[in-house]
């Protein structure tokens, strides 16, 4: 594995009882150019704090400590980076980001990066080994060009906090009161997030399920985002504010506008908090609940640089559905779209390849920045030993393992699929129906689709 950032490590000589609430530790840098950026650092436990920087701007960085600790306050140094020569496209493009009032997705140096992406939800519990099984995924996925995992940073969807569904090989991400981070079950999910990176495949990592607002509470989730900004902000990744944010908890029943309000304000607030402690500007989003899209589940959705769709499960039987939305959040001209949940491939019985050939190829057409793929088995590794089970609902969604999952055909069409349209100038792309005598109504799948460039290209 190539060096993905710097990493500064300081020992406190302090006798604190707490050092993960009552230390705080920051580092200031000042670049090659003289301008400076501070980053957060982290409790790594014990009595050790770490701190981790890009390297992306080679040249010298001085950089000083500032904490409330004075054994590590004022400490300073300098990095010295040296531009590494690299075919990861993390690293030779820069990360991906949005530019200006773009519509599509782009690298830093202004190549255009086109999502395709995988879900992972769970893929950071030990129900997925590492470094085996991990790596046998995630080189399938390469193979077919995915290019993004959306993955959780340890607090689930379909399970209660403390489920040990959840736990991955040192446990939970917190002490079950809440008291403090476990720095040893970061440790490892590092070991998979900067595998994830050194493959050239981005992590769309979602701090938390939404109902964790009611669970743990908003201070705990600005916690739990500072924890992971300082861990993993200095490595080109994305942010994703929550999954399924305005999301109440299965069995509860809430009052639903008094419930939507609030939860809009919270996540609105924990976005602003995510884009004031990331020095680097990562991309950031959010996972919407269905009814709305992504830029609808905060107060202000021009914090977000991508307008996340969940489109349902449906099967053909929702393909309208999907259709109109995403053709909908298109023309809202907001934010690049990404259909970032829809229908996985053999939920529940169904969804299978045509369902998937139809879906990416609708998005493609109708304007879409990107896909976001899902097979059931994966997003919660099912595993012929470890069946996921049910969910707090007391439904589940099929026992298919995550191994037979990976080998569906819906993931080998849409890579191909992919692979194709991104060939062309898919950026500039514009959808036309007007090109094909009988158009999709987009109410029904009863017609045609048509994009590309007048005069230059037609895909149909």
């Amino acid at each position: 594995m190539k060096q993905l950032y710097k990493e500064l490590v300081f020992k406190s000589e302090s006798n604190c009882m707490d050092f993960f609430n009552d230390v705080t530790f920051d580092i200031s840098f000042t670049r090659p150019d003289g301008t400076n950026m501070e980053i957060p650092g982290f409790w790594a436990g014990g009595n050790t704090f770490k701190a981790r920087y890009d390297i992306s701007i080679p040249g010298k960085h001085s950089y000083v400590t500032i904490s409330n600790d004075k054994s590590i306050d004022g400490i300073s140094g300098e990095l010295v980076i040296e531009k590494e020569k690299t075919d990861n496209p993390l690293y030779l493009h820069g990360p991906v980001c949005r530019k200006g009032q773009d519509m599509h997705l782009s690298h830093s140096d202004g190549t255009p990066f086109y999502w395709l992406s995988d879900t992972w939800w769970m893929a950071l519990t030990k129900r997925l080994s590492f470094p085996k099984d991990f790596k046998t995924l995630l080189m399938n996925r390469t193979e077919k060009g995915f290019n993004v995992v959306q993955i959780i940073a340890g607090l689930y969807p379909d399970m209660t906090m403390f489920d040990k569904r959840g736990e991955n090989e040192a446990g939970f991400p917190w002490k079950e009161d809440l008291s403090a981070i476990n720095p040893e079950y970061f440790d490892r999910a590092d070991e998979r997030i900067e595998m994830l990176v050194d493959n050239g495949v981005m992590p769309c990592i979602v701090g938390s399920w939404g109902f964790y607002m009611f669970f743990a509470g908003k201070e705990v989730l600005k916690k739990h985002w500072r924890y992971i900004i300082a861990r993993w902000g200095a490595m080109p990744v994305c942010w994703c504010v929550a999954g399924e944010a305005n999301m109440a908890f299965y069995n509860h029943s809430v009052s639903y506008e008094e419930h939507i309000k609030q939860s809009r304000k919270d996540w609105n607030d924990i976005t602003v908090f995510i884009k004031q402690t990331d020095p680097y500007g990562r991309l950031i989003t959010i996972h919407p609940f269905p009814a709305t899209d992504g830029y609808d589940q905060i107060e202000d959705g021009n914090l977000l640089d991508i307008n996340m769709l969940q489109t349902d499960h449906g099967g053909f039987a929702s393909l309208a559905n999907q259709m109109m939305k995403v053709r909908k959040a298109v023309e809202r001209k907001v934010l690049p779209v990404i259909n970032a949940e829809v229908c996985y491939e053999g939920i529940c019985g169904s969804s299978y390849a045509d369902t998937q050939r139809y879906v990416y190829l609708s998005d493609f057409l109708l304007g879409a920045a990107g896909h976001t793929y899902g097979a059931n088995g994966i997003w919660q590794v099912n595993s012929e030993e470890m069946p996921y089970g049910a969910s707090p609902h007391g439904a589940h969604w099929g026992n298919t393992s995550w191994k037979e999952a990976m080998s569906m055909d819906g993931s080998k069409h849409i890579s191909l699929c992919m692979k194709y349209l991104t060939s062309l100038e898919w950026w500039n792309f514009e959808y036309h129906p007007e090109w094909v005598e009988k158009p999709c109504s987009l109410t029904a799948c009863d017609g045609h689709f048509a994009a590309g460039i007048p005069n230059k290209v037609r895909d149909i």
